[in-house]
């Protein structure tokens, strides 16, 4: 989460979260589900990428889901612009089945997570949280979906080569990244601080020339589909 999650007694700071969807019915729904054990809090909501620039601006969230598709500027043009802020928000796409086409444009304009319109109610607030710590978010189905796309995407030779480069604790690192977990995830698992997590996860993004962890995730998935790069 970008700022410190302090707690005021025992309260933990809830993750401020913007909602941008062009259905009205659709964003209740999700503000109702989200906010329900007040871990989350919708902080505002938006209809259209011009309305979720300005909410953004206001509110400054934690974590924005932007639906792609929206009346004039459309979610991947919100995205761009929000990219250029002083302290954008971390980003998730919301999506649906038929809109593959636009996943490998998000990814390139640095959507951290995409997250299908139908997901279960705890996926989502689990994506949510994720998000704020740090993870990426990819619905299983988008990625058994487009996996054939998204190995197509890159040079998997030159892929493997630099995911050869890496330390040995880097590819545990890429390998935990590639499965979307979180920093804190991370660390627990190989018994890291969350700093030092970062430090390492700064480090793989910088050698595999990647932007984001959704990114690295997936690099990773495609050398592990070649059977010739080892993430262990």
């Amino acid at each position: 989460m970008r700022a410190d999650s302090a707690a005021e007694g025992s309260a933990v700071r809830p993750i401020r979260l913007v909602l941008a969807d062009d259905e009205v019915m659709l964003r209740r729904g999700l503000r109702v589900l989200l906010e329900h054990d007040g871990l989350i809090r919708v902080v505002a909501e938006a209809g259209t990428g011009e309305e979720l620039l300005s909410v953004v601006r206001t509110h400054q969230p934690d974590v924005a889901l932007i639906d792609v598709q929206m009346p004039g500027k459309d979610g991947l043009a919100a995205l761009r612009e929000l990219r250029g802020l002083p302290r954008p928000p971390v980003c998730a796409m919301l999506t649906t089945f038929d809109l593959d086409d636009y996943v490998s444009e998000a990814l390139r304009l640095g959507a951290h997570g995409f997250l299908l319109k139908d997901a279960e109610p705890g996926a989502l607030v689990r994506a949510v949280q994720d998000l704020a710590a740090g993870g990426a978010v990819l619905d299983p189905r988008i990625v058994v979906r487009l996996l054939p796309r998204f190995r197509s995407m890159g040079d998997s030779t030159h892929e493997v080569r630099l995911v050869r480069s890496l330390s040995a604790r880097e590819r545990q690192v890429l390998e935990l990244l590639g499965a979307g977990r979180s920093n804190a995830h991370i660390g627990d698992r190989l018994g890291l601080t969350e700093a030092t997590v970062k430090s390492y996860v700064s480090t793989v993004l910088s050698k595999l020339g990647a932007e984001n962890r959704v990114q690295a995730a997936l690099i990773a998935q495609r050398v592990a589909g070649t059977g010739e790069g080892e993430l262990r």
